[in-house]
């Protein structure tokens, strides 16, 4: 089995260790954009651009499933690869946990990015899955940015931010980017006794069954022990210094190229 993730940054190593925990046969490979990130100040025809130039270049290395690991590539992107990809290879996405979140908790906040935050996209998840929680919207200006650094310091200080912006009494924080999953031991500890929601083992899941569920594996597929390919911008590479400065990177890079 092989599945290859998509992220502007290394946001997709929360939804890659899942995975690897899940199903630890199972060959990765990683695709992210360092030429074009960030993505969220693009237009959404440039975001396409970008996620399907990544895409492409996954794509020829012949995996079982795609998956867009991040939220604004999935706003964006996602009709574009099912377009070109689907039937052939499923491709999943990734949406913010409200719905859970706001299933078991009254008081909810949703962090994401400013254009996230901002964007009509997110008021329909709220709308729809919010239930009769109070669901309240809170931005995090430049902890995306800071997390796909490395920067530990400039993530702390945009997390204790946005924990003052986080109403009172908030039972359950939804991590509406996928680098925030990289960061959750801050945002607990900034915001104590919330609960967080995270996508990356729902999106893992459904990588999962959609690979399963095809007709047969690819030459080489799922080998016995799991593989780590990464592409850059569609350029082999290695994980990047920033990826290795979290618990999910350093799982991931123990993994040996393919043969």
């Amino acid at each position: 089995m092989r599945i290859a993730l998509i992220n502007s940054g290394i946001g997709l190593l929360a939804a890659a260790a899942q995975l690897h925990r899940m199903r630890p046969d199972a060959d990765l490979i990683l695709a992210t954009d360092p030429d074009g990130m960030p993505w969220g100040p693009r237009t959404p025809d440039g975001i396409a651009e970008r996620a399907l130039l990544c895409a492409r270049a996954a794509a020829a290395l012949r995996p079982d499933v795609l998956v867009m690991a991040c939220n604004t590539g999935s706003v964006h992107a996602l009709d574009a690869l099912r377009a070109e990809f689907e039937p052939d290879l499923p491709v999943i996405g990734t949406v913010p946990a409200i719905k859970p979140a706001a299933a078991s908790h009254h008081n909810v906040a949703i962090w994401a990015t400013v254009a996230t935050t901002a964007s009509a996209y997110q008021r329909r998840l709220i709308a729809e899955f919010g239930g009769t929680a109070l669901v309240t919207p809170v931005a995090c200006p430049g902890l995306a940015d800071a997390i796909d650094a490395g920067d530990e310091t400039s993530a702390m200080i945009a997390v204790k931010e946005a924990a003052g912006q986080t109403p009172a009494g908030c039972a359950a924080v939804v991590l509406g980017c996928t680098e925030y999953e990289l960061a959750v031991e801050w945002i607990s500890q900034a915001v104590p006794g919330a609960t967080t929601f995270g996508s990356a083992a729902a999106v893992a899941a459904q990588a999962l069954r959609r690979a399963v569920a095809q007709p047969a594996s690819k030459p080489g597929a799922g080998s016995p022990a799991g593989t780590l390919q990464v592409l850059l911008s569609g350029r082999p590479a290695g994980l990047p210094p920033a990826a290795l400065r979290y618990p999910e990177g350093r799982l991931l890079a123990t993994l040996p190229a393919p043969g």
